[in-house]
């Protein structure tokens, strides 16, 4: 490969914040909320032009499980309350009757509480959510680097229609989804070794009725694969999402792959027509930090001191699992923390973690955290768990 020196240049700093939150999916938006809520001056950088991420551009519409499946709900704050917002104007499907109009126990263990939103509606009013908490907004964004001294990022560099400039941060919550920021200033990640098989959910309309198509899924953990699923799903072409020339041929290939699908039923007419494809590429994992603690999936039930949230198994009933505040942050910069897909689990838990409800979990411990300090690592846990109770957050499986 050859190389060329880029021309040095003076960058003007043109904003200053106590939180950046950078990616606007809805690990983002919680964080961005929460650190605004708990009054800090939060700037939220997206590079596409809608928030939600996955759940909205991404078509990833089933906004999955607050409750264990056991009729018991175990995800509160931010988590429900964007689950009700998702619905505020309606729902596509899995209304969950039992947990939104005083259901028995009996009905809250046969439905569990979850609900089929629209992607367009739901990113709309998230948005005005953020506006409406004067959570500043830059849409068509890139963050670019890190200007790190002294353990701690004092500026991002970002990039957008107006070109290559600076933002001064506090502190930083890293919502990528990738783990971008964190990978910029040097903190250890750990890529997704499996990889993403192709997917390309989409929107069609067939007479009166508008549906969605789950074309294709995010791949199962090695560990529970049949023998059979082995043989098939090694078989089939895989995506790391973090390189540009393969999410360009990932995103091609999922739209042939909607486009043949949807023809399978034959041309467009007044009856049937395609109506929504996704906006960008609908890759579930990718990269991830690597702190002191890497929560896996057998740790269900167990008690964790530094617990900031609870959340469920959304494929199975019964599993309840607190998250560690220790996973939330690394070890080589100060003053950034993770939320959402980019935090420290392992690969068999990771599937478990990067799901709507977990992500609002994590992005609101993260975010609330952001707005008191800089030097997570040493920030007191104590202090921060009773901001979360106070935002109505459930720390412990014992407190249910």
């Amino acid at each position: 490969m050859n190389y060329i020196k880029e021309k040095a240049k003076s960058l003007p700093v043109t904003g200053e914040y106590d939180v950046v939150v950078a990616g606007g999916g809805i690990a983002g938006v919680a964080a961005a909320l929460a650190a605004k809520r708990n009054g800090a001056k939060v700037l939220l950088i997206e590079k596409q032009f809608l928030v939600g991420g996955l759940a909205t551009l991404g078509l990833i519409t089933i906004y999955l499980p607050l409750c264990d499946g056991e009729g018991k709900q175990v995800s509160f704050g931010i988590a429900e309350e964007l689950l009700h917002l998702s619905m505020k104007h309606g729902y596509e499907g899995k209304y969950p009757k039992a947990w939104l109009e005083n259901g028995t126990d009996e009905e809250k263990k046969d439905r569990r509480f979850e609900v089929q939103f629209n992607a367009n509606l739901f990113g709309i009013l998230l948005e005005k959510q953020l506006h409406n908490e004067d959570v500043e907004i830059l849409y068509g964004t890139s963050v670019c680097d890190a200007v790190v001294e002294d353990e701690k990022i004092n500026y991002l560099i970002i990039e957008n229609k107006s070109g290559r400039s600076a933002i001064a941060c506090k502190s930083i919550v890293d919502a990528t989804g990738d783990a971008d920021i964190c990978k910029f200033v040097g903190e250890e990640t750990a890529n997704f070794k499996q990889g993403n098989i192709l997917a390309g959910w989409y929107y069609y309309h067939e007479k009166d009725k508008y549906k969605l198509k789950k074309l294709g899924w995010a791949d199962i953990p090695e560990k529970f694969k049949t023998e059979e699923q082995k043989k098939l799903e090694n078989s089939l072409k895989r995506y790391s999402g973090l390189d540009a020339k393969e999410l360009s041929e990932q995103v091609t290939a999922a739209h042939a792959f909607a486009l043949d699908d949807f023809l399978k039923k034959g041309s467009i007419s007044k009856d049937y027509n395609l109506g929504t494809i996704a906006a960008i590429p609908q890759i579930r994992m990718t990269r991830r930090i690597v702190s002191d603690y890497e929560i896996d999936d057998t740790e269900m039930h167990k008690e964790f001191k530094d617990s900031v949230g609870l959340f469920s198994d959304w494929r199975k009933a019964g599993p309840v699992y607190e998250l560690p505040f220790s996973c939330l942050y690394g070890r080589a910069v100060k003053n950034i923390i993770t939320a959402g897909r980019c935090i420290s689990v392992t690969e068999p838990m990771w599937d478990i973690t990067r799901v709507i409800p977990v992500c609002a979990v994590s992005g609101q411990a993260a975010g609330t955290a952001a707005a008191f300090s800089d030097d997570f690592k040493n920030y007191s846990v104590e202090e921060l768990q009773k901001k979360l109770q106070q935002a109505g957050v459930v720390l412990h499986e014992k407190d249910l």
